[in-house]
């Protein structure tokens, strides 16, 4: 597709829908995201890495790979797989301790190569973000020639490549960055929104994890076409708030603005040990530094939360996390501490041993609405 394509594309279709008129406007909108970001940082700092599958992460027994080169995953190594199943895919495989300094860096000088280009810039994490470039700081008329832009200047000043994925709205432009990875980019206009959206399988949605996915599944629902398939109330009824975001995103539209003042819906800590936990006196010793971890971070940002997430994962990689919602806000440690172990004697005996503990605070006095909780913080 050429670049003026996208943006002769980019105004509004003709259609009787008004709705779908409406969130198709104008808007031009990149989602930027860094190939391998962690195992590239290491391989272009290491020549002897360049060409060899590498993976971020611990190499002990209850190690977990944080990233995967691209030689890595042909292998079908990923992130989050444990590392002992890493090694069995991929003998030769070379694991790299994590450099976070670097890593934070690096996506510091990436976001000011963003900030030239549109003040609207959402980071997701230190590898990927959201820029809405419908008025940007350049004055250049195409999106696409601004995303090349940006990833051109990204590898001169980093020497790392990045994918990207252009379109009208948050969602299509996250599904468009994962097309053509890695070092690519692709395009869905407003034309091409709704059936993308219809072919794609439900397991693919960003922001549907597998326990969604299963649910939906089970419901006889396995693509966005069967989505689209159903109405607003039955959405609704079985997913609540969730239901109307699913609604209108199976008709390809998600009215979601780039917010650059992103605010944070949980902070949390969770640990993998090097021994699986048995006793209710082991786990709730092993919960103390993450409870620590999660009520520093409140201390030093002013934070508070009402409802305490437990999250347990056992050895055979089940994980369950069990919620409390509190009257007031969580203000001491003690509180919190409290309210983790007594979440966590409720569950047990469990029957079998545990591998990881966590521990969140979610509902923040910083949210604008209540949000699923997510462990961020890892020990």
């Amino acid at each position: 597709m050429s670049v003026i394509d996208l943006d002769r594309a980019i105004s509004v279709p003709e259609t009787d829908h008004p709705d779908l008129r409406q969130a198709m406007g104008n808007r031009r909108i990149i989602h930027v995201d860094m190939d391998s970001f962690y195992a590239s940082c290491e391989q272009r700092d290491n020549p002897k890495l360049r060409g060899k599958p590498v993976a971020v992460g611990g190499s002990r027994e209850r190690g977990v790979v944080a990233a995967a080169s691209y030689e890595a995953r042909r292998f079908g190594v990923h992130s989050a797989m444990p590392s002992v199943t890493a090694r069995r895919k991929c003998p030769d495989l070379i694991f790299v301790k994590p450099r976070f300094d670097v890593y934070k860096q690096v996506s510091q000088q990436i976001r000011e190569i963003f900030f030239e280009y549109t003040p609207l810039v959402e980071p997701l994490s230190l590898d990927e973000a959201y820029l809405d470039v419908t008025e940007n700081l350049k004055g250049i008329p195409y999106a696409t020639q601004v995303a090349r832009e940006i990833r051109a200047k990204i590898f001169q000043e980093t020497g790392l490549t990045a994918s990207a994925g252009v379109s009208y709205c948050k969602f299509a432009a996250k599904m468009a960055s994962d097309q053509n990875k890695p070092n690519g980019m692709f395009v869905i206009t407003p034309e091409m929104g709704p059936a993308f959206v219809e072919q794609l399988p439900i397991k693919k949605f960003h922001g549907i994890g597998p326990a969604t996915a299963a649910k939906f599944n089970s419901l006889g629902i396995f693509t966005g076409l069967d989505l689209k398939a159903q109405s607003l109330e039955f959405l609704q009824e079985r997913f609540g708030k969730a239901g109307s975001y699913y609604y209108w995103l199976s008709r390809g539209i998600d009215r979601r603005p780039v917010r650059p003042d992103r605010i944070r819906k949980s902070v949390g800590a969770e640990n993998t040990f090097e021994k699986d936990l048995v006793s209710l006196d082991e786990m709730s010793a092993a919960l103390q530094p993450i409870i620590d971890k999660v009520w520093r971070y409140c201390e030093n940002s002013g934070v508070r939360g009402r409802t305490v997430t437990l999250k347990v994962k056992f050895s055979d990689f089940q994980q369950i996390t069990r919620s409390r919602t509190l009257p007031g806000m969580v203000e001491n440690r003690a509180a919190l501490n409290q309210t983790i172990i007594d979440l966590l004697a409720g569950q047990f005996p469990f029957g079998k041993t545990v591998r990881l503990l966590g521990a969140a605070l979610s509902s923040l006095n910083t949210d604008d609405e209540p949000e699923t909780p997510q462990l961020s913080l890892g020990l």
